[in-house]
């Protein structure tokens, strides 16, 4: 707690600064909204019993001939990882699909961080998709909350950044700023468009990289707000939709 007993709130812009924050005992928010973040909220919104993340494709792999009921899933560098059945596609999860199975699921940035914070109090995901159930959760926890941007191989991107600001916007008269990366997350949500975060991301890097695979669509259906209001929690290795 601060001076002034509000938990404080901070930003992570990349997993390479993550050792200048303290996550012991704090919420830590998983941002990785082009796709692992997104993909997360789609599948447990849609029905998925849980989602387990994992670091590396073959982990991935061995798990899903493990389990029952399972999928494999993932992407490295954008694309489906050779070995795994299924890509890192929000879309890719309908109801039909996925509903009552297990995804086990490896990605490039997201599923990596998600490994990096595990003293944590408790971890959550977090993404446009499901915006208010994050925010809903943090404006109520009375705890330190860190927001962690997966980022692009360490390298900072705007729509992880975007995403941390929008869930600033939201609770910041919760918590104690103390925190520049905070201030300036939500200094760039606030000049951009809200209703359609899309316009801006286009200029992103990022974007313009999953662009080259066909996934302009994709990245439309990452920035549609609260479409998958479902809140993922980290418990016992697995993602479940947290129950009120």
């Amino acid at each position: 707690m601060s001076s002034n007993n509000l938990p404080r709130l901070e930003v992570c812009l990349s997993p390479a600064l993550l050792h200048l924050f303290d996550t012991k005992d704090a919420v830590v928010v998983i941002i990785d909204v082009f796709r692992a973040t997104s993909t997360i909220a789609a599948a447990l919104d849609n029905g998925a019993t849980s989602i387990i993340p994992v670091a590396s494709v073959q982990e991935c792999i061995e798990l899903g001939q493990q389990i029952e009921n399972s999928i494999t899933a993932g992407e490295r560098n954008g694309q489906i990882a050779e070995g795994l059945e299924h890509g890192n596609s929000p879309s890719e999860y309908p109801k039909e699909f996925i509903s009552g199975k297990t995804l086990v699921l490896t990605t490039t940035n997201g599923t990596r961080l998600l490994h990096m914070v595990e003293d944590a109090a408790e971890i959550v995901t977090g993404s446009f998709l499901n915006l208010s159930a994050v925010s809903d959760y943090l404006a109520g926890c009375n705890k330190n909350v860190l927001l962690a941007c997966a980022s692009w191989k360490d390298r900072f991107n705007l729509e992880d950044t975007l995403f941390a600001g929008a869930v600033v916007s939201n609770v910041a008269d919760k918590f104690d700023i103390n925190c520049d990366s905070t201030i300036a997350a939500q200094q760039l949500f606030q000049s951009i468009d809200i209703e359609h975060p899309i316009e801006f991301l286009r200029n992103g890097s990022h974007y313009k990289r999953l662009s080259v695979y066909g996934l302009e669509s994709d990245m439309e259906y990452c920035t549609m707000i609260d479409k998958h209001n479902v809140l993922p929690i980290l418990r016992d290795g697995k993602l479940v939709a947290n129950s009120h």
